[in-house]
């Protein structure tokens, strides 16, 4: 694949040249499909290696997407995918193949299906657990509506661990008689799928009698004369499936199951489809799926080529050895529960992505993975918590808001010394706002009874871990960035911070501003001061780690002799740390002027850090304008 010398479209292979809409994928003699999955793979492997992306996910649903586009016709169809991520081929297919190289790109297309991108993107999502209950909404609106449509929900088996998935399918027979639900199973959702509902899908696949029937199956669909005969000879063997194989929990929920299927035969997935679209009942195709399907790198090292960064075709080798802030906190959580067997781990199915997989190979008996179910991995620590041990839950920002209400209602009313240890706070620059870790202050800082900071390196990180863990009275939480860190040393035996207590970084006599950052914002408030310096404005500098409880008292010093405040935050302003400080130097009467710099109060688009930073006045000699433009007179 290459890029047109004139534009950023890329030159197409020959069958993908002539695909522009759902249409020309339909107009395809069926001999072409498999060169057309070819190409289609072709285009993923080379293009993301420029540009990063959900490779391993997407390489696995080729065929269906192709079959899907061939039975439905969106964007009349409605095809909803759960996370989405895995929405790749689908772009390609409905007219955005040549702009694959702008994926997750500034100005470029998303890296996650989205309404105001196309007419063919019926939903857009960047969680799991969504697609299932928003495409029944559909299919409601079109029966209360009279009109005929499809509505198709994708949905990886891993999402089936999500609370929300499980009620949206309790709610399927009571609403709708035509429903398509793709049980997409592959056996991972990052990392591999965990839990007894993981189980129960393989036990679908494995019992040898089952395997002899649907062999059966198989051979009556592609054999029997006539469609009205090969009808009347599934619904004989489903009825005789359900006698030998566990079935029960799609039957007893009122749907009919057909599967499992081979997810890379689109002959057989086409014949599956127009059947079950005939159909007045809804129901559970089951496909069986290789993740990374086509790469070897990727089907030997799924974890790795589920979201991955910029990678050498021919070896699958990735750039980086610096070590994350995510590394970081594995490694220094593990050296706290050697000295503390009371320390345990729970993620939501991120051991790899939070680095919780280094606490797993130390204490395996003390790690928890408990599947895409944040809601439960948090009560599940606070029953922890209850016990006297000391749990830490690792989750990525975007998918702590899941949280919220369990924090409030059990952890923090209860007192319970849960560790909320956010990943990927602030911005999480390609996967754009489904993954901006950006909310999180602004829905936490109002709970009584939580400690929440924020380091402004790595070692000062482990210094914060080693504070949380002597916090056994109340709910505590950490919001730390994605990617690397400074590159400072770290402590080898970490001492715990002063609870609520600033760091004073920089004092300068007689100085009009004090710089209040959290974070690694802290970076940014040392390159606009040494601006400021540079024009004769002098600022003290300090490093707020509190997030809550504030070092009002602090504060107040510097603000009381200071003629302006400006606080520093990667999170957005609206009821965010800034506020915060606000709001606590008005409580103590002091009037001095407070400037709040951060995100924006908007979903922030994707893009390169350092190209949203320009763009939203995150720079250093924007952050010095607005200091100077603020001290000038009125």
């Amino acid at each position: 694949m290459t890029m047109d010398s004139t534009s950023s479209d890329l030159t197409l292979p020959p069958l993908l040249a002539g695909i522009h809409s759902p249409a020309d994928v339909k107009a395809l003699p069926a001999e072409q499909l498999p060169l057309l999955a070819e190409e289609v793979r072709s285009l993923l492997i080379h293009t993301l290696s420029r540009t990063g992306g959900h490779l391993a996910p997407n390489l696995g649903v080729v065929e269906l997407s192709i079959a899907l586009h061939r039975v439905f016709e969106t964007p009349r169809d409605k095809i909803l995918f759960d996370v989405s991520h895995q929405s790749y081929v689908h772009k390609i297919l409905t007219g955005r193949a040549a702009r694959l190289g702008s994926i997750r790109q500034f100005g470029g297309i998303s890296g996650f299906a989205k309404r105001s991108e196309s007419p063919h993107d019926a939903y857009g999502a960047g969680h799991a657990g969504t697609a299932l209950s928003a495409a029944l909404g559909m299919a409601a609106a079109r029966d209360l509506q009279h009109e005929d449509y499809h509505v198709i929900s994708v949905v990886g088996d891993g999402a089936f661990t999500c609370g929300t998935t499980l009620e949206g399918l309790n709610s399927i027979a009571t609403t709708t008689k035509r429903f398509i639900l793709v049980l997409n199973d592959n056996k991972w959702s990052i990392d591999r799928n965990v839990g007894a509902l993981a189980r129960y899908f393989s036990s679908l696949q494995e019992t040898q009698a089952y395997s002899w029937l649907r062999e059966r199956t198989n051979y009556f669909l592609d054999n029997l004369a006539g469609e009205k005969t090969r009808e009347q000879a599934s619904r004989l063997i489903t009825a005789a499936r359900s006698l030998i194989s566990p079935l029960s929990f799609f039957r007893e929920l009122g749907l009919t199951y057909y599967g499992p299927i081979d997810g890379h035969d689109t002959a057989r997935l086409e014949r599956v489809l127009r059947l079950i679209a005939r159909q007045n009942e809804p129901a559970v195709l089951h496909i069986i799926t290789e993740k990374g399907r086509g790469y070897e790198p990727a089907v030997q090292n799924p974890t790795k080529f589920h979201g991955v960064g910029h990678y050498n075709v021919r070896s699958g080798a990735t750039a980086g050895s610096e070590l994350t802030y995510s590394e970081v906190f594995g490694n220094c959580l593990s050296e706290l529960a050697k000295e503390d067997p009371k320390v345990v781990s729970i993620t939501a199915a991120m051991p790899s992505g939070t680095k919780l997989d280094i606490f797993r190979e130390r204490f395996p008996k003390r790690f928890f993975d408990v599947g895409i179910a944040e809601e439960h991995a948090a009560l599940f620590a606070c029953g922890l918590a209850t016990q006297g041990l000391r749990p830490y839950l690792a989750v990525y920002s975007t998918f702590m808001q899941r949280c919220v209400d369990m924090i409030q209602h059990d952890a923090a009313l209860q007192g319970l010394p849960v560790r909320f240890c956010m990943d990927r706070a602030g911005l999480s620059p390609d996967d754009g706002p489904t993954h901006h870790g950006v909310f999180d202050i602004a829905m936490l800082r109002a709970i009584p009874n939580l400690v929440m900071m924020q380091p402004k390196d790595e070692a000062e990180f482990c210094r914060m871990l080693a504070t949380m863990n002597t916090i056994d009275d109340r709910p505590s939480a950490i919001r730390y960035p994605r990617g690397v860190g400074e590159g400072v040393p770290l402590p080898s035996c970490p001492e715990p911070l002063p609870l609520g207590k600033a760091e004073v970084l920089a004092d300068p006599e007689e100085a009009p501003v004090v710089l209040v950052a959290l974070g690694n914002m802290n970076k940014l408030a040392e390159q606009a001061a040494q601006l400021l310096q540079a024009q004769g404005v002098l600022c003290a500098r300090i490093n707020a780690r509190f997030i809550k409880p504030l070092d009002t008292e602090c504060l107040l010093r510097y603000a009381r002799r200071c003629r302006l405040v400006v606080t520093l935050e990667d999170h957005v302003v609206t009821g965010g740390f800034g506020s915060a400080v606000e709001e606590a130097l008005m409580q103590s009467g002091c009037r001095t002027q407070v400037l709040t710099i951060g995100w924006p109060d908007a979903f922030v688009e994707h893009g390169k850090l350092e190209q949203l930073r320009e763009l939203h006045g995150l720079t250093p000699d924007r952050v010095a304008e607005r200091i100077c433009a603020a001290l000038a007179p009125a």
